[in-house]
């Protein structure tokens, strides 16, 4: 009897193939993490180069205009300023793998200190406003999907092409104007009260609403729209309408059927879409005057920091790639027919 050659990937337990695709989905996807972190901070470093901001003089600071140039002079010697500029990124790259971010001219302090202490609080509105969007997307798109053509339906987009036209900081000014100067019902920005002698998890709670409301409400029209899209046009699959035949209920064959087939695409939407979501936390932070990421790298910008700038973008840039990555884990394991090996 002659033998059958089995492949070895359809052989492997399911559990194992799993794994196993996720890793290539990894490899892959480092593959281009790195090149795109490389290419990253070489643009990084030449655009500081090309700066004609002088970093000694920077640091020195109103000090600059009464020190003399041997002064100056050694401060730059000091930090290798006039060195060749592939022998200087070489010595930046070696210190970031080091963990030495570099110090902030505008600062005065370690870029690490900078972002560890700051960094926390970006997370913190980003999360929060990602989770306000992520539930209200779901929820209104799927209702107006459900209700297409009808009076819902047609003021959700309305309203959502309405506020995707909108910057983000006019809308942070909008809500400020109206939430907290007109009605009083919310603070205009900080984290704690001017009259605090301590932070509070309720106080800090209370400053947030604006600013994660904002940031939600910025992002959200993109996904609303898209989800709404994307549950109509499953509402007429075939199992969807078949489970309609049987009598289900209206809820359950939206939010148990077509809701379950549109979240496979709307995870790639949620990875994709992230930096403008970064993007608009650094305006809203500035416009709220929250001590996140975004406020320090307004100041980095205008003050020509380029150690401050390069790992903000850096970290930004690795975070992004992280979310892609997750994203396509996230597919794959939402919907089994996905081969992560591929």
């Amino acid at each position: 009897m002659e033998h059958q050659h089995l492949d070895p990937a359809v052989t492997r337990p399911p559990t194992r193939r799993r794994l196993a695709g996720a890793g290539a989905v990894v490899r892959r996807r480092l593959l281009v993490a790195v090149p795109v972190l490389v290419a990253t901070s070489i643009g990084m470093f030449a655009l500081g180069a090309a700066s004609p901001v002088d970093p000694a003089k920077q640091y020195a600071g109103a000090a600059a205009f009464t020190t003399t140039e041997e002064n100056l002079a050694q401060l730059r010697a000091n930090w290798g300023v006039d060195d060749p500029l592939p022998v200087q990124y070489l010595r930046w790259v070696g210190n970031l793998l080091r963990g030495d971010l570099g110090w902030s001219t505008s600062r005065h302090e370690a870029v690490g200190s900078v972002i560890a202490a700051r960094a926390g609080w970006t997370l913190l509105l980003v999360g929060a406003a990602l989770g306000v969007v992520l539930v209200a997307s779901l929820l209104l798109g799927s209702l107006a999907a459900y209700r297409r053509g009808g009076l819902f339906d047609r003021g959700l987009r309305a309203a959502a092409y309405a506020v995707g036209s909108m910057p983000v900081f006019w809308l942070g000014l909008a809500a400020i104007a109206l939430f907290a100067l007109a009605l009083g019902w919310l603070p205009a920005g900080g984290l704690t009260d001017v009259t605090a002698t301590g932070t509070s998890w309720t106080d800090v709670a209370h400053h947030l609403v604006l600013p994660i409301g904002v940031l939600a409400v910025s992002q959200a029209p993109w996904f609303v729209l898209f989800v709404r899209d994307a549950v109509a046009e499953s509402l007429r699959d075939d199992h969807v309408l078949a489970a309609r035949a049987r009598g289900l209920p209206g809820r359950t064959v939206l939010f148990g059927h077509a809701l379950r087939t549109a979240l496979l695409p709307f995870l790639t939407l949620v990875g994709t879409h992230l930096p403008e979501l970064v993007g608009g936390a650094v305006l809203v932070e500035t416009v709220f005057s929250l001590p996140g990421l975004g406020a320090v790298t307004v100041q980095a910008a205008l003050g020509s920091d380029f150690p401050l700038l390069a790992a903000i973008t850096l970290l930004t840039t690795t975070v992004v790639l992280a979310a892609n990555l997750a994203a396509d884990l996230g597919y794959a394991a939402a919907d089994p027919r996905v081969r992560l090996d591929g």
